[in-house]
């Protein structure tokens, strides 16, 4: 906040203080004329007021929450812009990638901050780091098959995937499906692990310039037909002479880069399975504007221990399937 408006808060705030405190001084001397346990000479309807004294446990009550304010005003930050004498907060603020992450970690040890999450990462990292350690020592097909070890991975999961491919793993709109066996860059362990470590960034590049409104249209009667959906013939035809251009990635046979050996990512267009949507409008989308699909990596993120864990139950989620 600006200066001026630091300084109104912490002006409101020293004046409540002020003015608390010298209420409750006030009230512990006797204004009332007479002295303490008499009557005041007031009685309404058989009740007559004496002139007691606070309750001692209440006013040595006050008296601690007042220390107490002055104390936690004084070491924590929430007074204006005064960040306290501990110099603590309760995480680093306004960092937008890990790098900035990393560099404000170093920066609160080298200047003496304690940043509380910070410090909750240390110790969940001493408690909880050997368990994934040993579980890092198993293979994945292993862990696949091991209740704790999925119990922990669908945590994870839950956590950082389930945003995006949903809670149930089913996936949705331009977010795959991890419950079945349709794969863009492999299903196998290794094939995920990498996935997950390293992330994937697909270009799907949008070829209305290149082939125009009426070779657009051509081209997804083709593409349709390959999944054996009913197509105008004529267009389909037409479109299957320009695949070509498209075959570089999803394969001139379109069953996409795990049948033919490619590291693309690229779609299998035989199966009806569509991950932008299989309607003729959808598929036209895609072909006009291209698509553009981005899957972060986690290495830095969850750390290599972790990711094996979440690896075991990902490819957990499609076997048997």
């Amino acid at each position: 906040m600006t200066s001026f408006w630091s300084i109104w808060v912490i002006v409101l705030t020293l004046a409540c203080l002020a003015l608390i405190l010298g209420l409750l001084l006030w009230n512990l001397k006797n204004y009332a004329g007479v002295k303490e346990g008499e009557s005041c000479g007031h009685e309404f309807d058989g009740i007559e007021e004496l002139n007691n004294p606070l309750p001692k446990w209440w006013t040595y009550l006050f008296f601690a929450t007042f220390v107490w304010a002055v104390y936690y005003l004084a070491m924590y930050p929430g007074l204006g812009n005064f960040q306290g004498f501990l110099k603590w907060t309760s995480s680093n603020q306004g960092v937008t990638s890990m790098e900035e992450s990393r560099k404000a970690i170093e920066d609160a040890k080298s200047n003496g901050e304690w940043v509380q999450l910070d410090q909750e990462y240390v110790a969940a990292e001493e408690r909880f780091g050997p368990i994934f350690q040993a579980f890092a020592k198993q293979d994945i097909e292993t862990l696949a098959t091991n209740e704790e070890a999925l119990e922990i991975g669908q945590r994870l999961y839950a956590q950082n995937c389930s945003q995006c491919h949903g809670s149930d793993a089913r996936g949705g709109m331009g977010f795959p499906n991890l419950t079945d066996n349709d794969w863009l860059y492999g299903g196998n362990p290794d094939q995920i692990k990498a996935t997950l470590l390293h992330g994937r960034v697909a270009a799907m590049p949008g070829w209305e310039s290149a082939l125009g409104e009426q070779g657009i249209k051509e081209m997804t009667a083709y593409v349709l037909s390959l999944s054996g959906r009913k197509v105008n013939a004529k267009d389909a035809h037409a479109g299957k002479a320009k695949f070509a251009m498209c075959a570089a990635c999803h394969g001139m046979d379109g069953k996409g880069s795990v049948a033919n050996n490619n590291p693309f990512g690229a779609p299998n267009l035989t199966d009806n399975i569509w991950l932008y949507g299989g309607s003729q409008r959808a598929v036209e989308e895609t072909l006009t504007n291209g698509r553009a699909g981005v899957m972060p990596a986690w290495k830095d993120i969850l750390g290599e221990d972790k990711v094996h864990l979440l690896t075991a139950y990902v490819y957990s989620l499609s076997q048997n399937k």
